[in-house]
């Protein structure tokens, strides 16, 4: 289904994006981040020999960006669950730019990416347990990490010496969120609908309420500090 040429077109698409929203909307942060991302996937596709099956990294790769994009290009009122409060709050004071970063990549990775490694192994023939599907699902998650601890370094350094007490709960929230137990709980998810798909009232009714837990953690991320 895809290849590095359907990546490029994901990089397209959320330049688009990023030409297109306000200057601090929370919505652009996100997408500021996931560009950063998909440029390196994008990368090491072109490169090649860092994923086991390329190919299967380039679908998941698309996937994974058209459930980003099904949430951008939602109507008001009908975005997903799992991406509404970060909708929600895009424009509102009291909240920092790290604040937009995370509840978004807490939305993809704990909803969206078990539903792209899901879509994938089924449109390839593949399971979760096959040769090579979790070491590329890890892969993505350390693209995910890098540019995450990256935000936080950069968040720590603007506030340096000058965190008062109206931001310490803010720098503890930030603190408190945990990629790597992201991955973990993900990659949970990947296996439970996995096996859970072929009984569809018991994978959509788990669906639903993994996006309504995971729309409760970002809207905790999204707390203002005014």
């Amino acid at each position: 289904m895809s290849d590095s040429g359907d990546v490029a077109a994901v990089l397209a698409r959320m330049h688009e994006i990023a030409a297109e929203v306000p200057a601090g909307d929370g919505v652009g942060e996100f997408n500021r981040v996931y560009l950063a991302v998909t440029e390196m996937v994008l990368e090491r596709l072109v490169d090649g020999g860092v994923f086991h099956d390329d190919a299967f990294m380039a679908e998941l790769d698309v996937r994974f960006a058209d459930l980003w994009f099904e949430a951008y290009d939602a109507p008001a009122g009908d975005v997903p669950r799992a991406w509404d409060p970060l909708f929600d709050a895009r424009g509102r004071s009291g909240v920092l730019p790290i604040q937009f970063a995370l509840a978004g990549i807490n939305a993809h990775i704990e909803h969206d990416l078990p539903l792209a490694v899901v879509r994938t192994c089924e449109s390839r023939g593949r399971r979760p347990t096959s040769t090579g599907v979790r070491s590329d699902y890890e892969k993505v998650n350390d693209l995910l990490a890098g540019v995450e601890a990256e935000i936080r370094r950069s968040f720590l350094t603007e506030l340096g010496q000058d965190l008062d007490d109206r931001l310490q709960p803010v720098a503890h929230l930030v603190a408190s969120w945990n990629i790597d137990k992201a991955r973990e709980v993900a990659w949970v998810n990947v296996q439970t609908l996995w096996e859970l798909r072929r009984v569809d009232f018991l994978h959509d009714a788990y669906a639903a309420t993994l996006a309504r837990t995971v729309g409760m953690g970002s809207r905790l991320l999204l707390t203002s500090f005014d």
